[in-house]
């Protein structure tokens, strides 16, 4: 099946689940923050959809079935990442993540091998990380924090809904290369031609995401450096009327607000680790033994709910 037609069954069978009125498409929780949302005790056990959004949502067993679809044709298109080492390490760090988050979904990690610098998040759970982008992180709580917002961005169901708006705000057939309407991406990417995110989009899973890195006990200024540091493309692009991104400067603003507004302050907080300095040595050794994969085999670092 072509790719192109990835995006129509995504629009077709988000339809079948749900049924809802255009204004309502463009509601986002950055604008209504409740209680529950800034409560870190309550991270697992509360709703941070509100309103008329959840209506944007298919069922899980639906969401998974897309992701799942979605994921087929990565597979058949892109290289992976494949070795036990590395998958075994991203499962257990993005397990501990999801276990301190609000998403209730299983969560699955692929690794692209590709230079660039990206993540990306399909529905279902899916999160695809660049090996340019791990080769790039200075800490375990840079990686958490990449984890974290993709994990955020499932809770949040971001993808299936900005793939709904993107199908639906679409007049005529774009020349799509790829499944990209269905991917919530950190930065233009071969993964996310027309992606459908907007700026709030983006604030709501550095929001949450920053939580979650904070309960799973790593330091918090990790996620802040990330998005600082990182994604070079994704900042320059946000002076664009048309970007689905803030402006670099409001999403340190706010992450830093939120540090100092919600975050309780503690002692001891994770910053790295010899397991993820052990990580990279053995990723590096991976690419200097594939420099050229040929057909690649997928691994899945499955984590169930």
């Amino acid at each position: 099946m072509k790719a192109k037609s990835y995006s129509l069954l995504l629009c077709l069978a988000l339809a079948c689940v749900i049924s809802v009125s255009p204004e309502s498409l463009f509601a986002s929780p950055s604008s209504k923050r409740s209680g529950s949302d800034r409560d870190i005790s309550a991270i697992g056990h509360r709703e941070i959809l509100h309103g008329k959004e959840l209506l944007l949502v298919a069922s899980a067993e639906k969401e998974r079935q897309i992701g799942a679809q979605l994921s087929a044709a990565v597979e058949h298109t892109a290289k992976l990442v494949n070795d036990p080492v590395v998958t075994a390490y991203l499962g257990g760090l993005a397990q501990n993540i999801a276990r301190n988050s609000d998403a209730q979904m299983p969560i699955t990690v692929y690794v692209l091998d590709t230079d660039e610098v990206d993540a990306c998040t399909s529905p279902g759970g899916y999160q695809y990380i660049t090996r340019g982008l791990l080769l790039r992180l200075e800490s375990e709580g840079e990686l958490a924090s990449v984890l974290a917002r993709g994990i955020a961005l499932s809770a949040l169901h971001s993808p299936t809904r900005a793939s709904l708006r993107a199908n639906l705000m679409t007049i005529a057939p774009l020349p799509i290369k790829g499944p990209g309407s269905a991917f919530a991406c950190t930065s233009p990417s071969t993964l996310a031609m027309f992606n459908g995110m907007r700026p709030e989009d983006q604030l709501d899973a550095d929001y949450f995401g920053l939580q979650y890195v904070y309960k799973t006990g790593y330091d918090s200024d990790c996620f802040v450096r990330l998005v600082q540091q990182l994604w070079p493309a994704a900042t320059a692009s946000a002076s664009s009327p048309f970007s689905s991104f803030p402006p670099l400067t409001r999403r340190l603003k706010e992450l830093r607000a939120e540090i100092s507004g919600i975050l309780p302050p503690r002692g001891e907080e994770i910053v790295s680790t010899s397991a993820f300095a052990d990580f990279e040595e053995h990723l590096h050794t991976w690419q200097t033994q594939h420099p050229e994969p040929n057909q690649p085999v997928l691994r899945r670092a499955r984590i169930d709910e």
